[in-house]
């Protein structure tokens, strides 16, 4: 089977599909917030942050993601990667520099997203899901109110970045569990 990018906001469920990815089909998982936080800690002079700017997090990402992918796409174990911090129209210049016109003709590509969700119902679910490890776990409810508002708009774009470099999206408001489960029959299926 192909290497796997599942892309999405936060919250929309990257993690926990990359894990049962990683668990019933023997993928490598690697998580990009992962990488941010080993590159804000090795490398502090290129600003990378955790929710900090998202375009500026994406834009320095960018050439790394793009030569990690060219130079591991052909690699014989597979592997999920998944994250927010994609921007192909960024990534478009390093991926041709590897022979790759496309990410979709090297990757399957997954994008989650959650755009049936108000932001009350984005905030119940940060309260509900979020564990220590995630970073809006420590926010107070006013700051979370405010993730939540930018989440609603947020998903939507991000949907039609999704679609326009050629992922098959899957929305996961409700029932994710039902969405992941219908994901995981598609890759075993070769819908995707």
């Amino acid at each position: 089977m192909r290497h796997i990018i599942i892309c999405g906001p936060s919250r929309a469920g990257k993690t926990t599909l990359a894990r049962r990815i990683g668990e019933e089909l023997g993928h490598f998982v690697i998580h990009i917030d992962k990488l941010v936080t080993v590159f804000q800690r090795a490398y502090p002079r290129l600003d990378i942050r955790l929710n900090w700017d998202r375009d500026k997090t994406t834009e320095n990402l960018a050439p790394f993601l793009g030569h990690f992918l060219g130079l591991f796409h052909a690699d014989s174990r597979p592997f999920v990667l998944e994250g927010g911090y994609f921007d192909f129209d960024r990534l478009a210049p390093f991926l041709k520099r590897y022979g790759m016109p496309e990410a979709r003709d090297s990757f399957i590509l997954i994008g989650l997203a959650q755009n049936h969700k108000t932001p009350d119902e984005f905030v119940r679910d940060f309260r509900k899901y979020d564990t220590p490890g995630d970073w809006t776990y420590p926010l107070s409810d006013e700051d979370l109110r405010e993730v939540a508002e930018d989440a609603v708009p947020y998903s939507r774009s991000m949907t039609g970045h999704m679609l326009k470099h050629g992922f098959t999206v899957y929305d996961t408001s409700n029932e994710r569990e039902r969405v992941f489960q219908e994901i995981l029959a598609d890759l075993k299926g070769g819908r995707v």
